[in-house]
């Protein structure tokens, strides 16, 4: 099976790439990073303040890859999935619940915190503002491989099903550092920017 790039995206620590070109940050004093991106992209989505910050840089990185597309979020999209990898999964926030319930003299569990205690929160949130009908996991893996990426992303693509364009990547966020980088692919050669090979690199 041949897998294609339409466009890819990359956040770190302190750069955004959009399809290799850096998108430029305007920092706010008092703002996260995430947020500062969010704020320098232009985009309009009140919910991602509540999420947590896996879910904000997951979210931050799929709106940019589907805009790239052109795609519209309201549109329903029944033959695509979203497909991540990720080392720490939800461990971030795990953290942090569990101080709010280490201690039987200082229990105070937060259903908002909690509800994000789930890798596959991250992928359920992209589905959800891009109406993506089709499978959406979170794997967690040591590390991120070629080979075990291109096992996962095949698998994503169930042509039975009509599904021929995924969101794939890796997205990492612990203890104050982000690590993303997600791919729009697709079994059409169309306008891609080259055939994948589970690589990072193009």
């Amino acid at each position: 099976m041949k897998i294609f790039v339409k466009a890819y995206v990359s956040i770190s620590d302190d750069q955004v790439l959009v399809n290799g070109e850096p998108l430029t940050i305007q920092s706010e004093e008092g703002k996260s990073w995430l947020a500062n991106i969010y704020y320098s992209a232009g985009f309009q989505v009140p919910k991602f303040f509540k999420m947590d910050n896996l879910c904000k840089a997951g979210f931050l990185g799929a709106e940019l890859l589907m805009s790239q597309l052109g795609m519209v979020p309201e549109e329903p999209k029944k033959d695509w999935s979203v497909i991540l990898m990720s080392h720490s999964g939800s461990l971030d926030d795990d953290t942090i619940y569990q101080q709010t319930i280490q201690t039987a003299d200082n229990y105070f569990p937060s259903p908002a915190v909690f509800v994000y205690t789930l890798s596959n929160i991250v992928t359920g949130e992209i589905a959800i503002r891009h109406k993506i009908m089709g499978e959406s996991s979170c794997f967690i893996a040591e590390k991120y491989t070629p080979a075990t990426a291109c096992d996962l992303a095949t698998n994503g693509f169930l042509p039975e099903k009509g599904i021929r364009n995924q969101i794939f990547g890796w997205c990492e966020y612990m203890d104050g550092h982000v690590d993303v980088r997600l791919f729009a692919l697709s079994l059409d050669e169309q306008n891609s920017l080259g055939e994948w090979k589970g690589d990072f690199r193009l």
